[in-house]
């Protein structure tokens, strides 16, 4: 099969496509033919080195966690799906080896669900990292209810975007960092956007004087600090992006593939409740490029690179 690998940690010039052998279907996984996979921060992390003491490679590694597809063929202790049906997946595995920009993935059953309803194959790539991202977060770490306020960093981002919207639907009020050319976006999404840099801290204030009640930081540094000093008195933090959350008396999150809290999204955006925002895709042949986009860190919403058989 094609799939786009690397060789050795580096820039997005290490990618490169070539012939790499078909996977080999376990019996707890589902062999499917892969349609389209998103891009994530964590991709090119991985393919700098900056996650070789958490995941170990095994070189050349096929970069990519988020597909859609189709399933060729389920191992057999796999009765959940069958060959042809369409599904989702974030195919995490605690080795880098076997990504999704490839034109076939053999996925462990544990990271798929069934793709939404009504939405592209690039959409609904755009759907499982980020997602479950916003989604545990939001429910197993920060325990959002329904009129609290939550501050959500990097809003118009792929994770932010849809934590927005989580949040919404929960009933919160939320408040999203976004620059200015984003603020509209935001508000589509159910949000308060407000402006990134210098006084942020006062127009948050400005908008909830007597703190929030939950900050979602995707960005680490000072948004970390400025997340912490915005809290309620028994406001609760969590980051994604900075371990140094912990010394705020905040929790560090990493997600972790969860089949049941990804068929719960599906169906959200399946519903209309949750929308993918697609600003860019790529032929799998151009993921340097589409690399090299996402780590300028400017994008709205997700870039998705496509495969075609």
């Amino acid at each position: 099969m094609k799939a786009i690998r690397y060789a050795r940690y580096g820039g997005p010039e290490v990618l490169e496509l070539g012939e790499a052998d078909d996977p080999r279907v376990g019996p707890d996984s589902v062999l499917v033919e892969v349609r389209a996979a998103a891009v994530n921060p964590v991709d090119w992390k991985c393919r700098e080195g900056y996650l070789d003491q958490v995941l170990q490679p095994v070189f050349p590694v096929i970069p990519g966690w988020d597909v859609s597809g189709v399933v060729v063929r389920p191992g057999p202790a796999v009765p959940e799906f069958a060959a042809g049906d369409e599904v989702i997946g974030y195919v995490r595995e605690d080795v880098l080896s076997r990504g999704t920009f490839a034109e076939y993935v053999a996925a462990p059953v544990r990271t798929l669900a069934r793709k939404p309803r009504g939405l592209s194959f690039e959409e609904a790539a755009g759907l499982p990292l980020a997602g479950l991202t916003a989604y545990q977060v939001l429910h197993r770490v920060l325990e959002v209810k329904r009129g609290e306020t939550v501050l959500v960093h990097a809003a118009a981002g792929g994770v932010g975007s849809i934590a927005v919207q989580l949040a919404a639907h929960l009933g919160a009020r939320v408040i999203g960092t976004a620059s200015e050319g984003n603020h509209d976006f935001v508000r589509g999404l159910g949000g308060e956007p407000v402006s990134y840099g210098e006084g942020l801290a006062e127009r948050v204030r400005g908008l909830a004087p007597e703190g929030v009640d939950a900050a979602f930081d995707s960005v680490g540094g000072d948004a970390l600090k400025v997340s912490a000093n915005l809290l309620a008195p028994e406001g609760r933090l969590a980051s994604i992006a900075d371990p140094e959350v912990v010394a705020y008396g905040g929790h560090y999150w990493f997600v972790r593939p969860d089949p049941q809290d990804l068929q719960h999204l599906s169906d959200l955006a399946a519903q209309g409740t949750v929308r993918i925002h697609v600003s860019k895709t790529f032929p799998l042949e151009q993921a340097a490029e589409a690399h090299r986009l996402s780590q300028e860190g400017r994008t709205r919403g997700k870039i998705v690179v496509t495969v075609s058989h």
